[in-house]
């Protein structure tokens, strides 16, 4: 008698069960298609660009980080490097660019800077958001609604135009300063952003600027300078002690900035996908190394490493990584820090007391020089390794034997410098048709606060 366990598999067993383990190997195929399908970017299936969820929460999250910087962390750094008499006037210009900027972006500077397809400036198709739906999305990111791009870059605007106050904190009449950021903003910022990131003429050209080394720093630097000169120094300057208020504000405002970039920097991949990754690991490094160069030089030369000179260097590493943070590896980021901390250390220290101009908080030798330094090491560090793509074989800077893009660098910050300083000049001189640029003597030694807000802090 045969055991029962000894019989073969009958031809229905093997039918049932060979069945199955197809089903499970289709499934299993099917399911490895749709993650393949879900990691690629979103694209319909008439080859037209799709919002994908990911991206849009990312540049979200990314929008409110850009904006947290000029409110309230620019704001507050700026506030604690002025005197008491000043902290709310100082405020008070971050606030109100904020305000006035964005209705202007929303209303016609947006479309100016990113629609149309001209060299030099762009169209009024898209003033007051016209033709922008749910579903629209930009050219320039092409996974996410163009209205959240939109806001994106209006942040950008935003803090450029904040920025500039800083080179004449404690001396430019409010209303001067709100007349000038309307200005400003048309004749210099919206032609930059859209010759760099709105298809002008720089872009084609190739010049590499992944978050604004040359629209917002050196337009901001150089603009501060302009502005400084144009308007003079402050009374008891080279004479009188104007040591800051309250640096643990300006402490508190570094934090925000710096956490901020990472919005700034990462965001400007425009998706959540690993160049913002790398993009954000550099400016960390950067912004690091830049703290520790400018307050070891301190240490050595002073016997002290201040508070103030931490946080100068940091943001000295912020502003000049900004530039090539997308095309770099991390350790370049380092490399840049330190050059950062070191350049705008002796802008800071010796350069601007040689030549005896007021630039307050030194927006001109941080962010103009930083700016400038960025733009051009991003000619000279730009790796394949970060910039190729499986479309694109990418770009490589001087070290990787291309001096190339160095020129295209070298002519992208010598075109932003003269437009900056022309249009800077145009400006200020169109505001003095209507009002002073600067308050009298009497209002400065009183302070701002009270001569223009009728506030002041307690005591």
């Amino acid at each position: 008698m045969k055991s029962s366990f000894a019989r073969s598999p009958s031809k229905d067993f093997l039918i049932q069960h060979g069945s199955d383990g197809l089903r499970r190997r289709v499934s299993g195929a099917a399911a490895a298609l749709a993650a393949l399908i879900v990691s690629q970017p979103a694209i319909a299936q008439d080859g037209e660009p799709k919002i994908d969820a990911a991206d849009t929460a990312f540049m979200i999250f990314a929008t409110a980080l850009v904006l947290m910087m000029t409110l309230p962390g620019l704001a507050l750094f700026y506030s604690g490097m002025v005197r008491k008499k000043n902290v709310l006037a100082t405020m008070a210009q971050s606030l109100i660019a904020t305000a006035l900027v964005s209705l202007l972006w929303i209303g016609v500077a947006y479309s100016l800077a990113f629609s149309g397809d001209g060299a030099y400036i762009g169209d009024a198709s898209r003033a007051l958001l016209t033709g922008i739906g749910l579903d629209t999305v930009s050219p320039f990111a092409k996974t996410i609604p163009e209205i959240l791009f939109m806001i994106y870059q209006m942040t950008f605007a935003v803090i450029t135009c904040a920025l500039v106050a800083g080179s004449v904190a404690e001396r430019m009449r409010f209303s001067a300063f709100m007349l000038f950021c309307a200005l400003w903003l048309f004749i210099v910022y919206v032609p930059s952003a859209h010759w760099v990131w709105g298809g002008g003429f720089l872009q084609k050209m190739g010049l590499l600027d992944f978050a604004g080394g040359t629209v917002v720093h050196i337009n901001a630097g150089v603009a501060g300078l302009v502005c400084a000169l144009v308007l003079g120094n402050r009374v008891g300057f080279g004479r009188e002690n104007l040591s800051p208020f309250d640096l643990s504000l300006a402490v508190i405002g570094t934090g925000l900035l710096w956490v901020g970039w990472f919005g700034f920097n990462g965001g400007s991949a425009l998706a959540a996908n690993s160049r913002a990754v790398f993009a954000i690991v550099a400016t960390h490094l950067a912004a690091c190394a830049g703290a520790l160069m400018w307050s070891g030089l301190e240490w050595v030369q002073r016997g002290k490493p201040s508070v103030l000179g931490v946080v100068s260097g940091a943001v000295a590493g912020l502003g000049t990584i900004t530039p090539a943070s997308g095309y770099i590896l991390p350790w370049q980021g380092v490399v840049i820090g330190l050059i950062a901390g070191a350049v705008c250390y002796w802008f800071c220290t010796v350069v601007k007391y040689r030549l005896r101009y007021d630039d307050t908080l030194d927006v001109f030798g941080v962010h103009g020089v930083g700016g400038v330094m960025g733009t051009l090491l991003a000619g000279v560090f730009a790796t394949r390794a970060i910039t190729a793509s499986e479309s694109d074989p990418g770009v490589a800077g001087l070290l990787e034997g291309d001096p190339h893009q160095l020129y295209v660098q070298a002519i992208g910050v010598l075109v932003t410098v003269v437009w900056c300083v022309v249009g800077t000049w145009t400006a200020l001189k169109i505001v003095s048709l209507f009002t002073s640029l600067r308050v009298n003597s009497d209002d400065e030694r009183e302070g701002l606060d009270i001569a223009l807000h009728g506030e002041a802090l307690h005591q």
